[in-house]
């Protein structure tokens, strides 16, 4: 059987803050395809892993390697060009613009991609999560789960081949957390995303087909 290349991999990733040990050693491998769930408490380096694998920051060591390049090789400008073109982050407090529509949310990291094709890009990715009649309201005038699909959306929209999800369902019910994760495992089995969703609940984890666990900085488990 042929090896399948990564499409993304953390190889003895570490991170300081002034003395403070965030990440120590981590290293695992997500595939095309791969819906993984990131676990473990306040504190043990889920959103510094995060950042890190979306090459919003740089490692005191080790190293991440996104279809195949070497991210710490990469200049900040490449590194930024690399993660428009190729990474969908979602945070826990969604982060949409308050000045924007959810659909000029959704459409501001393709324009800033130079997607010709945006426009239609945003209408098929909210409709998609259940918000495309809500395109032309701005965050403060829905819900906070229509907001978090908006933001998922967004992430989605340019058809990343990593999706990074940082306590996506935080601030969702179970029914509206479980309707969620459901259509995310569904877009990562019909795109080949390679996936990691950060969550404390254990129904939401458990959807997700591998498991991961930090604690203290350091990978407790994967399996």
């Amino acid at each position: 059987m042929p090896t399948v290349t990564p499409v993304l991999a953390a190889a003895d990733l570490a991170r300081d803050f002034g003395g403070v040990h965030a990440l120590r050693g981590v290293s695992f491998e997500l595939r095309a395809g791969e819906l993984a769930g990131l676990s473990g408490p306040s504190g043990s380096g889920k959103t510094t892993l995060l950042h890190l694998l979306a090459t919003i920051d740089t490692p005191t060591a080790g190293g991440v390697r996104l279809l195949g390049r070497e991210v710490s090789r990469l200049s900040r400008g490449q590194r930024a060009a690399l993660r428009l073109q190729h990474v969908g982050l979602v945070f826990a407090d969604h982060n949409l613009s308050p000045a924007l529509t959810l659909a000029e949310n959704v459409e501001l990291p393709l324009a800033l991609a130079g997607r010709a094709d945006a426009a239609a890009r945003v209408r098929s990715a909210l409709e998609r999560l259940g918000v495309g009649e809500l395109a032309p309201r701005f965050p403060d005038q829905v819900s906070s789960g229509q907001r978090q699909r908006a933001a998922v959306a967004r992430a989605l929209a340019g058809e990343p081949a990593v999706l990074l999800l940082d306590e996506p369902t935080a601030h969702l019910d179970s029914t509206a957390a479980a309707a969620l994760v459901e259509e995310v495992r569904a877009l990562v089995a019909e795109r080949g995303v390679a996936a990691l969703l950060a969550s404390h609940d254990p129904a939401v984890l458990g959807r997700c087909e591998r498991q991961l666990r930090l604690r203290d900085g350091q990978l407790e488990a994967d399996a």
